[in-house]
């Protein structure tokens, strides 16, 4: 499977949504800098909290803001939808290439959703000091994706030997 290899079909945020949580997230994003530009969209989530559109603003705004751990809940969460719909195993620990093949000869947009969120979190608990954590999702990631079309494994490597480094 190429995950970068797109074929026309239903993306993750073609999902319609209702027009009051649209416009919750354009109030948001027309008043991203304000404090009230995180309440609309906690009340978008309140509305719409398994909708992948509302999950991808609420992880946005948290990662830019430079709020890893809040970042890193949304993540989470969006891994536990997505694994639900793809009908992968609950913890990430036991998925494996063959789950991720079936999964993607009918959803491979999905499945490239899925497999970011997992890179996310590990990057994420990187910048949270769990490094221990952060390296067992992307390991997991590169695993899953044996070419390296996400970057996990680079960006695995690159940790690994900025921690070589920093021992020398």
């Amino acid at each position: 499977m190429d995950l970068l290899a797109y074929e026309p079909g239903e993306m993750y945020f073609t999902e319609p949504l209702t027009p009051e949580v649209e416009a919750l997230l354009h109030k948001a994003s027309e008043t991203y800098g304000d404090p009230i530009a995180e309440a609309h969209l906690l009340e978008a989530e309140h509305l719409a909290p398994e909708h992948l559109t509302v999950l991808v603003a609420l992880y946005r705004y948290h990662y830019y803001r430079h709020q890893h751990a809040q970042a890193l809940e949304v993540a989470i969460r969006v891994k536990k939808i997505v694994a639900r719909r793809l009908n992968f195993a609950s913890d990430w620990r036991d998925l494996g290439l063959p789950d991720v093949q079936r999964a993607a000869a009918h959803a491979a947009e999905l499945v490239r959703f899925y497999l970011h969120a997992l890179k996310g979190s590990g990057y994420l608990l990187l910048r949270l000091d769990d490094v221990e954590r952060g390296l067992e999702r992307l390991d997991k990631v590169a695993e899953l994706d044996p070419k390296d079309r996400i970057g996990a494994a680079a960006l695995a490597d690159v940790t690994r030997q900025a921690l070589q480094t920093d021992l020398t």
